[in-house]
């Protein structure tokens, strides 16, 4: 299978997982690529931790496919986008948005790995949602439905094309009254319109002025495109909201910010317009990924590290992290929530921070 995306020639593969039916499945979309089998997912040197790999940044994301077994599975209370953070069925990207924090766990590459045990994790999340009962208060993840996340630490869109992980947990959530699964991704893939979600899956389709996307969101659907898949989502039967994120602050911002809303504006119908919602997150950077990024795309990091505008602070892993300054981040923030309300008054600003 070959992609503008992906082109796998190389599939490291942990034995457990190509016995497995949906590792089979993977295996067989890809016949031609060599399997390299690992002990396991999470120890492959000539990817991981290899500084070498800087230079082969997106090369490694189109030619390099990981194949493993999910071994610890839980559902991690989140509170803000999603009521819990469900068990992976993948991570890693084969987009290389300059932002993304997952390198900062995986070193100096991520190319996607595909947990083959999608049985076990389904089946976990189902028992999951049985223990919740029905939800007993609206929140600001939804009025009724526990909230889902499916997608933390992938793009689930890109994931779908490399096997069905995806479409089996979409279709687990479509039976499941009390729940819904939810996940953001830069990626249109059509193939979803034809899943049937039947209202039970959230889609947030992040979007940022195209002059930020141009310059961090390598690899991904242009912003237009995102855009002009929105209604037929919908129509499709998904949820769909908007996340604004990362918002980043630099000369003109918030005039680029204004044209973004009036494109989404001119760009969705009625019907969209009356469900829809946005998440603000502005960007968080961090200093390990500054460095990487200064491997393979120096240019980004003239606007993501920004001493001038940012102040330090350590993660709960000890890594530094910056972000806008306390203060002028509020004022920030004021900002741009003011001019959603100014130009898409029906968007109903769920969060932002």
């Amino acid at each position: 299978m070959t992609t503008d995306l992906l082109d796998i020639r190389r599939i490291y593969v942990e034995p457990e997982a190509a016995a497995l039916p949906r590792g089979k499945e993977v295996l067989a979309r890809f016949p031609d690529a060599q399997r390299v089998e690992v002990e396991s997912h999470l120890r492959i040197p000539e990817l991981y931790g290899d500084e070498a790999n800087v230079a082969r940044w997106v090369r490694i994301k189109r030619e390099a496919l990981v194949l493993g077994v999910k071994k610890s599975l839980t559902a991690r209370p989140n509170g803000r986008s999603a009521d819990f953070i469900a068990p992976s069925t993948a991570n890693g990207c084969a987009m290389a948005c300059a932002y993304c924090y997952v390198p900062r766990r995986k070193g100096y590459s991520n190319p996607v790995t595909v947990f083959a045990n999608i049985d076990r994790i389904a089946g976990y999340v189902q028992r999951h949602v049985g223990r919740q009962g029905v939800k007993p208060a609206p929140n600001e993840c939804d009025p009724v439905a526990w909230v889902y996340d499916i997608g933390e630490n992938s793009d689930c869109s890109l994931d779908a094309r490399i096997s069905d992980n995806v479409r089996d947990l979409v279709e687990t959530f479509r039976w499941l009254p009390t729940a819904k699964a939810s996940f953001a991704t830069k990626h249109v893939n059509r193939d979803l319109l034809s899943w049937d979600p039947q209202g039970r899956t959230r889609i947030r389709f992040s979007l940022m002025p195209q002059r930020d996307a141009k310059l961090l969101d390598i690899r991904t659907s242009p912003i237009a495109e995102r855009i002009a898949a929105i209604d037929d989502f919908v129509a499709a039967g998904y949820e769909v909201h908007v996340n604004f994120s990362p918002v980043v602050v630099r000369d003109g911002w918030l005039a680029d910010w204004a044209e973004l809303l009036d494109q989404l504006d001119a760009g969705v119908d009625a019907a969209t317009k009356d469900q829809l919602a946005a998440e603000v997150i502005f960007l968080t950077h961090n200093e390990k990924l500054h460095e990487v990024n200064l491997g393979w795309h120096p240019k980004a990091e003239e606007v993501l590290w920004r001493p001038d505008l940012q102040q330090l602070k350590r993660s709960q892993s000890g890594q530094w992290n910056v972000r806008y300054r306390t203060g002028d981040k509020g004022r920030h923030v004021a900002a741009l929530t003011d001019l959603i309300a100014a130009r898409t008054p029906y968007l109903r600003v769920r969060y932002a921070f």
